[in-house]
């Protein structure tokens, strides 16, 4: 391994961490705390905890174990090495901030149930995009999501809403449940904020006179591909080159500066796509 692919792979390792803080902030500080069960192991767990007094993270832990074999088997040793890791923290903080969080931090429980997971989704958002899972249903969900092209946060939310459901059983209250699938919801939500902001992608149309010093700057100064595409000019009848450029909507910025720099007179416009598919994007699951 090159002294890159190791700084690539602290850095993954430094993002789960703050994702896996910034999570059990979200369940062990509002969430939990204020008696909603939510979903996957972490919501299993809770439920035992409620009628047991059994330690949450050792619970979670011991669930967790078979869905790693399971992952390492299917996903791949590296996905199995940083989810153990991240379970492992996981688990240790749950039971270290459940400790000593007694009560929510916030006193309303609807804005506790909110924050909570707003927090828990973005802990594990970001946990995802670097390549580890806190367990549970999230591994199913990567399983199920590699497979087939279903977002991580509907897999989750299907998968969930059986587990939910079923605390009406154990503690016979409509309104946890509720607040159990209102937890859920946003959870799911914004998992998929978090990770369709990062291949969010839109689509250059370029209209300029300069479109040859164009191409050479967006090629090698913008490192993007691009398509030279021939047309005329309704009004004038004049030949003109479009240039279509397919980027990251994070890129986006860089391709304007450079349009607005050779040619401030350039016509652009950019839109949203929907899914890009082939080298440099997202690729096409069975």
């Amino acid at each position: 391994m090159n002294t890159t692919n190791i700084k690539k792979e602290i850095l993954s390792y430094l993002f789960i961490t703050i994702g896996l803080v910034v999570g059990t902030l979200g369940w062990a500080g509002f969430i939990i705390p204020s008696e909603v069960v939510g979903g996957g192991v972490t919501g299993i767990a809770t439920a035992l905890h409620f009628v047991t007094e059994m330690d949450i993270g050792v619970m979670a832990l011991s669930m967790n174990a078979i869905l790693i074999i399971l992952a390492m088997r299917i996903i791949g040793a590296s996905f199995g090495i940083k989810s153990i890791y991240a379970i492992a923290v996981f688990s240790t903080l749950l039971s270290f901030i459940s400790y000593y969080v007694k009560e929510p931090l916030v006193s309303d429980r609807f804005m506790a149930t909110v924050t909570g997971a707003i927090l828990a989704g973005t802990g594990s958002g970001i946990v995802f995009l670097n390549g580890g899972s806190t367990g549970g249903s999230d591994i199913i969900a990567l399983i199920i999501n590699k497979y087939r092209n279903i977002t991580l946060g509907r897999v989750l939310l299907y998968v969930d809403a059986v587990i939910i459901g079923s605390s009406f059983l154990i503690f016979r209250s409509i309104e946890t449940m509720i607040f159990g699938f209102v937890t859920m919801a946003i959870f799911s939500y914004t998992i998929d904020v978090i990770i369709s902001g990062t291949k969010q992608t839109v689509q250059f149309f370029i209209f300029s006179e300069k479109h040859e010093e164009l191409q050479k700057e967006i090629i090698h100064g913008a490192k993007r591909g691009l398509t030279v595409l021939p047309g005329q000019g309704g009004y004038s009848g004049k030949d003109v080159k479009v240039l279509m450029v397919t980027a990251r909507k994070s890129e986006s910025q860089i391709i304007l500066r450079l349009v607005k720099k050779i040619d401030p007179n350039a016509f652009i416009t950019m839109g949203s796509v929907m899914g890009v598919y082939g080298q440099g994007f997202d690729s096409i699951k069975n």
